[in-house]
């Protein structure tokens, strides 16, 4: 990942940013005493136009969302985002992606700072525009997934053997290969990822993947 990958953290009580790392200031043309003094506005700044308006959408989402939860299960939330970069002087598009999950939540299970994973996308992806899911594990040790495209809460259901070959797919295992560890037919490989992609609400292995990818199986 080099250097295109950021690390920062947000601080929610003063809209600042608490901690930043990364080449920041290549990718986007900011300087870092901006990222400090303006931490939120700066980054707001630094958004392709066309997807604000589904940014300040999704933020209020996943604060009415957040807020809607038993702290416990405030704890396991998280949420991932897909967007556009428009440096500031050069005014060249970059894509990145980022996952999120609170890093500081107070006793009152107030959202106090989040931690951001940024990398950055040297292929486009096949959205054209700000996309994003967010996903948490209930009380009763359920997990739920939810995404731009697939706004109602998605329970995710998996069996114990579908967890099995959920977590070999995560490790990059081919079918054939799953067949052999798991000492099963290729076929019955094939009817498990099947019902796997159902469950997920997912339409290929890419989606698949990056809903699995949203938990911690």
């Amino acid at each position: 990942m080099r250097e295109e990958l950021l690390i920062a953290c947000f601080d929610y009580r003063n809209l600042n940013l608490a901690f930043f790392a990364g080449n920041v200031e290549s990718i986007t043309g900011f300087p870092s005493s901006m990222f400090r003094n303006k931490g939120m506005e700066t980054s707001f700044a630094m958004i392709h136009p066309d997807d604000r308006p589904e940014l300040f959408n999704f933020q209020k989402i996943v604060f009415e969302v957040y807020h809607s939860l038993s702290i416990p299960e405030r704890h396991t939330f998280q949420f991932s985002y897909t967007t556009r970069w428009v440096h500031r002087k050069t005014q060249e598009i970059t894509w990145v992606t980022a996952k999120v999950r609170p890093y500081v939540i107070d006793e009152a299970g107030n959202f106090i700072m989040d931690l951001h994973i940024i990398i950055q996308l040297f292929t486009p992806p096949k959205v054209k525009s700000y996309d994003w899911n967010y996903s948490f594990t209930k009380d009763d040790g359920s997990k739920i997934f939810v995404s731009k495209n697939s706004p109602v809460d998605k329970e995710i259901a998996l069996t114990g053997k579908e967890r099995e070959i959920v977590n070999l797919i995560l490790e990059g295992k081919e079918s054939k290969e799953i067949s052999s560890i798991l000492n099963i037919s290729p076929n019955t490989v094939a009817t498990h990822r099947k019902n796997i992609l159902k469950k997920l609400g997912a339409r290929n292995v890419g989606e698949m993947v990056k809903i699995l990818v949203s938990y911690e199986f």
